[in-house]
């Protein structure tokens, strides 16, 4: 049985997944119509003892738009004419996909704004309101 590794600290035995062989669709001619070369990865997070509680819930919320109801990821291959290069394909593609939802987003520092900034907003505040003002100041009135 072979790891797929995600990360340094996290693999995946292939026997967690599944795989579904079926006709790609597209422009191909008659060799298409008759090999099944499309193939689609089948992974149930939830299920999944290979990855933490707070690890399933990063990724079911990340992937949110790619897991069905059931908590099953869905990977589709189809780029390839062959079976074995689009498995390979897909495979590559759920890695990337996991490693990039595993990541833990930053938190966000709130900071403060610089007493320096508040004031050079506030003073360009002011000399817009000053030219505005002697627009208005020059303008002939209409009678």
């Amino acid at each position: 049985m072979s790891m797929i590794e995600v990360t340094k600290r996290i693999a995946i035995p292939e026997s967690e997944l599944t795989f579904t062989a079926s006709r790609s669709g597209g422009p191909g001619g008659q060799h298409v119509n008759k090999v099944s070369s499309r193939v689609t990865l089948l992974f149930n997070v939830m299920a999944s003892p290979s990855l933490s509680e707070v690890q399933k819930r990063r990724v079911c919320s990340r992937l949110a738009t790619r897991i069905s109801q059931d908590g099953v990821l869905r990977v589709a291959s189809q780029k390839h004419r062959s079976q074995l290069a689009n498995r390979q394909a897909a495979i590559e593609r759920f890695v990337a996909l996991l490693r990039d939802a595993l990541i833990p987003t930053p938190v966000r520092k709130p900071t403060a704004i610089p007493a320096a900034v508040k004031k050079r907003r506030l003073e360009e505040k002011g000399r817009r309101s000053r030219l505005k003002q002697q627009r208005t100041q020059h303008m002939p009135q209409e009678e």
